[in-house]
Order: structure tokens, then sequence, then C-alpha cells
């Protein structure tokens, strides 16, 4: 995998800009918070939402299935060469980064693609990757949310969002399952806005709808 190599630069803008991409990371607890994230998203919202949950390397497709009993939006797992569409949740299969790609010659917007690389932070899918080149390939059109997790991945993808002037959104950790991943993010101030969980989705509404 190639590592990222371009240099953004903070840019200054209001919070009322038109935004392209939702970036999601999360790990220990992540289920049922992105249940809750979700759940408040109305069927009309079309911002595209990627997500990241740490899951076994040999889990199903089962978190598609609960995922979509809790949205009246479209929920299917990420493949390799597909462009980024709105008004869709896409996950990161199981046991492979999800990465984002520009646009090119033979692509009209935005695409995935899927690696096999090794684990990054001991996760493959990795979070970091996921936010790293969403930063890269939507600079300050994305925005990158992290919640509930056991460990740091995200956080260093978090900064590239927020260097690359995008907007970055993490979980109160009082309202975490597991506070390590939020209160490292914090801690590491990559945070513009921090949110009680029940409160991020709304705040997701307000601004991109």
């Amino acid at each position: 995998m190639k590592t990222a190599t371009v240099t953004c630069e903070l840019t200054i803008t209001n919070q009322w800009r038109h935004y392209e991409l939702i970036v999601i990371g999360t790990s220990l607890g992540g289920l049922k918070a992105l249940t809750v994230v979700l759940n408040y998203l109305p069927k009309n919202f079309s911002v595209p939402v990627a997500v990241v949950q740490h899951r076994h390397k040999a889990s199903d497709r089962t978190l598609v299935a609960s995922l979509q009993h809790h949205t009246s939006l479209a929920v299917k797992e990420a493949e390799d060469k597909e462009e980024i569409l709105p008004g869709w949740v896409y996950l990161a299969p199981a046991d492979y980064h999800l990465l984002v790609e520009s646009s090119n010659i033979t692509a009209s917007r935005p695409y995935f693609a899927l690696s096999t690389d090794p684990p990054v932070t001991y996760a493959r899918p990795s979070i970091d990757i996921l936010f790293e080149t969403a930063a890269e390939a939507y600079r300050e059109k994305a925005i990158g949310v992290l919640l509930t997790g056991a460990n740091q991945d995200g956080v260093k993808g978090l900064a590239k969002i927020k260097a690359c002037g995008g907007l970055t959104i993490v979980e109160e950790p009082t309202t975490a399952f597991c506070p390590i991943i939020p209160a490292a993010a914090i801690k590491a101030k990559v945070a513009d806005k921090i949110f009680p969980l029940e409160h991020i989705s709304l705040f997701l509404v307000k601004i991109c709808n």
C-alpha cells in the first residue's frame, strides 16, 4: 500500500460548507454506537457514509443486516473500484483495508479500493487508512467521526482530516462503551466537535441537510 504523501494545509472555512463524505471509525462497542448514529439519519440524507468497524476477520455479513435494521438508508459492504454515491452507507469488509481513491480519467467521482496489506495499529480494516485517504480525496468536504474503541486507531487519520480542512467529530468519552479512542483523539487535540453519542447524528443532519 502506498503511504500518504500529500501534505494538507489547514483551511479556515465556516461549518456550512458543502460536505461530500462522512467517514466513521469505531471498535469495541461499535455496533451499538453505529445503530444510534444511523438511526437518526433521515431517508433523504444524501451525504455518503463510509464505516470502519473493527471485527474478526472471519465475520460474515451479519453486521450489514444488523445496521440495516436500524436505518432507512441503504447499507452495503464496499466493493473494490466502486464509485461513492450519495445516500449510501458503506462498510469496510472484514479483513480488508478500505481506501478512498480520487477520481481519474475512467471514474467521474472518488471510489473505494480494498487492500489486504498488513494490519495497521493491529487492525485490518484500519480506521487511519480510511480517514487518511478520505482526507486526500475530499479535503475540506470530508467529515471524520470517531466513536467508542479500545485502541488509538483513527487518531492519526482524524488529524489528517483536520489538517486538510475537514470537520472532525469525536464521541464524548463518558458516553462511549470504551472511551480509549475518543479520549486519545481529544488528548491529541484533533477534535473540532465533541458530542454525546445521541447528539452526533443530529449535528450531522443540521450541517449536511
